[in-house]
């Protein structure tokens, strides 16, 4: 079963997660077939540019409770986004919660449709934001991000984008993104390399300085009996014990 769609139109390589009957949770299969979808594009020299998009009526949900990728998995994903010698845009119509917004944060620009919302669910759930703090603390406002982070608060594309999160939002993604994308179209492939080298150097400072500990931190989260509650509680559509 293909988990990841391809297709590709004037240089732009657009790649779909495609599960949404699992409301494309972050699967140790998905990670992996998305993994190799962007290396594939990395080395072909004739994409100029990644749209990263889904089907259904999610962009991710997170990660996939049932089949968990592990949080190394997870950590290279992220950094591969950010490390992909092509610009990678998110593509968003539907709805992005927990290690979603990783995927978003990870990419060079970020597009929404109004219809959109967003939520870092992990608190709610007895873990933590961890792993994918690695591309979003550099990012976004701390102040926002410490409030959605400790809460699990929904975000509209308004909040979502003062906070940093997204680039821009439109009743009309596409039409947002045509400009985006004609300028890549645009602008010589090396040059792009090496701009988007100089934006994401900060970023991945971080991932060198932080990711180590941060797995480390998500796994013994994953593991607790909190996780274990909250995990249980979210399948079985009830409130955890600690709700008060």
């Amino acid at each position: 079963m293909t988990l990841i769609g391809r297709t590709r139109a004037r240089g732009v390589e657009t790649l779909s997660l495609d599960a949404p009957e699992r409301r494309n949770a972050l699967s140790a299969a998905l990670v992996a077939e998305l993994a190799d979808a962007l290396s594939d594009a990395g080395r072909d020299t004739g994409v100029r540019a990644v749209v990263l998009t889904h089907t259904g009526n999610t962009f991710s949900a997170g990660a996939d409770l049932r089949d968990p990728p592990a949080p190394d998995a997870l950590v290279a994903l992220l950094r591969q986004i950010v490390e992909l010698p092509r610009p990678v845009v998110a593509r968003v119509t539907g709805h992005v919660r927990a290690g979603g917004l990783g995927l978003l944060a990870a990419c060079d620009i970020a597009v929404a449709a109004h219809t959109a919302t967003f939520a870092f669910t992990e608190v709610r759930i007895g873990v933590a934001p961890a792993v994918i703090s690695l591309p979003l603390l550099p990012r976004t406002d701390p102040r926002a991000l410490a409030r959605y982070y400790l809460t699990g608060e929904r975000l509209d594309t308004t909040e979502a984008t003062r906070a940093g999160l997204l680039t821009a939002a439109a009743e009309d993604v596409d039409d947002a993104l045509a400009p985006i994308l004609d300028g890549l179209r645009r602008s010589a492939p090396e040059a792009l390399a090496e701009t988007k080298r100089l934006l994401t150097a900060r970023v991945l400072e971080t991932f060198d300085r932080d990711a180590d500990t941060l797995t480390a931190l998500s796994a013994r989260l994953f593991a607790s009996a909190h996780a274990r509650e909250g995990m249980t509680a979210f399948l079985e559509r009830r409130d955890p014990e600690w709700v008060v």
